[in-house]
């Protein structure tokens, strides 16, 4: 991957965001597919939640599972492979 950076067009909840990073086109919308997924289940699941509330709940979502994978590659590093 190059560090070179883009600009890309998000579309979240019907409101479109400019991002700026180095992760290619497709990445960057398959992100945006997956984020406007869970906030529609988010919505469905709570229909009276804010756009605000369904935020906060996806990051710690989306944070919880990021931790949820360091643990599992800590633990992975700690445990002896078998040759």
């Amino acid at each position: 991957m190059d560090n070179q950076k883009r600009r890309f067009k998000a579309t979240v909840d019907g409101k479109t965001y400019t991002i700026v990073g180095n992760r290619s086109e497709s990445h960057m919308k398959a992100v945006t597919e997956i984020m406007n997924e869970q906030l529609a289940q988010i919505k469905k699941l709570a229909p009276q939640t804010s756009k605000e509330e369904a935020a906060i709940l996806l990051a710690f979502n989306a944070i919880s599972d990021q931790l949820d994978v360091a643990e599992k590659e800590a633990q992975a590093k700690k445990t002896p492979t078998s040759e």
